[in-house]
């Protein structure tokens, strides 16, 4: 099974508190799987923790939610090796890959380093629906904004790529966010930027952004372009925010 065509649900959101454990799955992970078509059997989803440095414990926490959602779920850890002989082979095999947040750069630097850039780019042409948190949800863009030099939030612009943006997670909860990312935009250093509130994520089909949804009432997306001042003298350029109400997803 394959989405019909190739598909990112880039996130801010994804989990929440379990009734018996301390995390469940909450909607958006769900509606990368809906994304994906499959039925009749349990959705196939590999969780992809290298932000956070493969945490074993973390991992089993993932595995009670996921027992709790039915889902066919394995772990591919690239510390301190790879736990999978063949990435490719499994990631192709799956309906969803989610990855988890934490270090975006330190997650760019050791998926090039095994090739797991050109093998995630394969499965998303393949059909295999792309879906994330936080550093999950930068690493498929241009860059974004990120804390994994220190506190003070910096920019990060050698991102995969696959969608042509920037993107800002965390926008409404983490208060250095929102300015960083319309101070980068109106200086050129990121294009434009697709950003998103704790518990909303963004569906692309390609590198079209189709729909914002969520799994939390009252949040939203956003849009932040550069717009520059005509004529000779004219003021600096400055970011323009645009709101992009989100489907609830329940």
């Amino acid at each position: 099974m394959a989405a019909q065509q190739p598909t990112i649900l880039a996130t801010s959101g994804g989990y929440k508190a379990g009734l018996r454990s301390r995390l469940e799955f909450d909607a958006l992970l769900h509606h990368a799987v809906e994304l994906s078509g499959v039925t009749g059997r349990a959705p196939r989803v590999t969780h992809i923790g290298t932000a956070g440095g493969d945490q074993r414990w973390f991992n089993a926490e993932l595995d009670q939610a996921a027992k709790a959602a039915g889902f066919d779920f394995s772990h591919l850890n690239l510390f301190t090796m790879p736990s999978i002989d063949d990435p490719e082979a499994h990631l192709l095999k799956q309906d969803v890959v989610w990855v988890n947040g934490g270090s975006v750069v330190n997650l760019l630097a050791v998926w090039r380093a095994h090739g797991l850039d050109e093998i995630l780019r394969r499965a998303w042409e393949h059909g295999v629906v792309l879906n994330g948190v936080s550093a999950g949800s930068i690493c498929w863009y241009q860059g974004g904004t990120t804390d994994s030099f220190g506190p003070q939030l910096r920019p990060v612009t050698n991102a995969l790529g696959f969608l042509p943006y920037g993107n800002g997670v965390h926008y409404d909860s983490e208060n250095q966010r929102r300015p960083l990312v319309q101070r980068l935009v109106a200086d050129g250093t990121l294009g434009e930027t697709h950003c998103t509130d704790d518990g909303v994520g963004l569906v692309y089909f390609g590198t079209a952004l189709v729909e914002a949804v969520s799994e939390v009432r009252g949040k939203a997306a956003y849009r932040v372009t550069r717009r520059t001042a005509g004529g000779a003298g004219g003021a600096a350029p400055q970011a323009l925010e645009e709101r992009l109400e989100p489907r609830f997803l329940g």
